[in-house]
């Protein structure tokens, strides 16, 4: 998947997701979305939910670290490497 199409599907979603359609609160892809509210401990398990079921990666317990989760720029570096 190329890595803007990857972004995109991250992006929308956590904008549905955790942000129920309103794009507003994501200013940009490095922010964190802990950090900002946008997600929660709850929503990290929905995420890697979708990330396995959905783009069909194992997610490991070691991984699950804000360096891969905590922003969109971050998930998209994660699942690019994870797919190679």
């Amino acid at each position: 998947m190329k890595t803007m199409e990857l972004r995109e599907q991250l992006h929308g979603f956590v904008v549905e997701n955790f942000l129920f359609g309103d794009t507003e609160p994501l200013k940009s892809d490095e922010m964190s979305l802990l950090d900002n509210g946008i997600m929660d401990s709850v929503g990290v398990m929905e995420l890697v939910a979708f990330l396995e079921q959905d783009m069909g990666l194992t997610i490991e317990d070691a991984e699950l670290v804000p360096e891969n989760l905590d922003s969109i720029a971050n998930l998209v570096g994660f699942v690019k490497r994870k797919q190679v």
